[in-house]
């Protein structure tokens, strides 16, 4: 009778520690940008790229969002000398949700608009965690 209550006790503690653990498992969020300017019929997208030790709050916003935006903003400002663009991002914690809202995104700046959709590849720029 010893051993079993032992075992079981064991086992509680195991199940315990274990719940916590999947608990805090954090999520990954997965975000992606679209740029746009009314000077310039080219409008940039950058791929579905997961950010860094990001969590989304208790409102399911991503903290510092703009802060992402103007990454995108001064990429390409400095590195490809295009100035002037309104950038956006979107992010989610479900790459597949994220993906039909990319396609969607897409869609519209492809319908006849004359405009021309351009991706930034993640070799060119990727989305870095925002200094605190």
């Amino acid at each position: 009778m010893k051993y079993i209550r032992i075992i079981f006790a064991v086992a509680l503690a195991f199940m315990f520690c274990s719940a916590f653990t999947l608990k805090n498992k954090e999520k990954q969020v997965y975000a992606f940008g679209v740029a746009a300017s009314f000077n310039d019929s080219v409008v940039y997208c950058t791929e579905i790229q997961v950010l860094d030790s990001a969590e989304l709050d208790k409102n399911g916003f991503l903290p510092k969002r703009e802060l992402y935006t103007y990454q995108l903003k001064n990429h390409l400002e400095y590195e490809m000398k295009k100035p002037d663009y309104t950038c956006m991002i979107y992010f989610s914690e479900s790459k597949s949700k994220l993906e039909k809202e990319a396609s969607k995104v897409k869609g519209k700046y492809k319908k006849g608009n004359g405009q021309v959709l351009q991706t930034v590849t993640s070799a060119d720029f990727t989305f870095k965690k925002p200094q605190d």
